[in-house]
């Protein structure tokens, strides 16, 4: 019974909502005998569903996750973190402003490493918005809070975009002499990252964090079939990816 109102909930709130009112738009200009524009909104709308399905958003993005496996023996002499979000003004121990649930994922391993190899971190990422927090000066409170020393963390804070991540923190690299960088970003963000290290130059060692979805599809579930908001940005989440993968592939930015 519970999985039962929990799919209910799903179709009567947005996106399933949504889908209701377009379903009943299509069968409305459909009877209107407005045929190829009741069909293309119909087509429209059942690829709206599939992507808002765990079914669908979970294949795409475990695909895409799936590009690199965290090393069993992570070796290198400094770790790369990439920011990815953070708020200005929320409260937080020490200060405000916070980083976003991705940043943060990926900072916890970043720390966890640091105490597996004990060099530098490198975090990389400015302040993006005028209300959105400055990202490196955040990671380096919250780092030295879970005791990592000052001199261990090395703050990069100019870049706004992974492209600028990359170039800023070659930068650096070069800079002090680092050979073996170990990368550490989301697991859906890593193949575009490492493509953008690359362009400058800098080979690095992947070490994917922040995993969305399990790596190994389990059971169906008619859940599974439910429209839900967190599955429909899953599959957005793959798509602007894989197209500022081709961007940066193709155009170099």
């Amino acid at each position: 019974m519970i999985y039962f109102l929990k799919f209910g909930a799903a179709v009567l709130l947005p996106p399933g909502l949504f889908m209701l009112v377009f379903l009943w738009l299509s069968f409305r200009i459909w009877r209107r005998g407005e045929r190829g524009l009741a069909g293309a909104l119909l087509a429209t709308t059942l690829v709206f569903y599939a992507l808002s399905t765990p079914l669908v958003s979970s294949a795409l993005m475990r695909n895409l996750e799936a590009a690199y496996a965290p090393p069993e023996k992570p070796e290198g002499d400094v770790i790369v973190c990439l920011s990815g979000g953070a708020t200005l003004d929320t409260p937080d121990l020490g200060g405000s402003g916070g980083l976003s649930e991705g940043s943060s994922a990926r900072l916890m391993a970043a720390a966890r490493l640091y105490y597996h190899l004990h060099v530098p971190i490198l975090f990389t990422g400015g302040r993006v918005f005028k209300d959105s927090g400055p990202e490196a000066e955040i990671a380096k409170r919250i780092l030295t809070d879970l005791g990592v020393p000052e001199k261990d963390i090395i703050l990069e804070t100019e870049s706004l975009t992974t492209g600028q991540n990359a170039k800023y923190s070659a930068e650096i690299i070069r800079a002090r002499g680092f050979m073996e960088p170990v990368l550490v970003t989301s697991a859906f963000h890593m193949r575009r990252s490492v493509l953008n290290f690359a362009k400058y130059g800098i080979e690095v060692t992947p070490f994917p964090a922040g995993y969305r979805v399990n790596m190994q599809p389990r059971a169906f579930h008619y859940m599974w079939l439910s429209p839900q908001s967190s599955a429909l940005d899953d599959s957005v989440c793959v798509m602007r990816e894989e197209l500022r993968y081709l961007v940066t592939a193709t155009m170099g930015y």
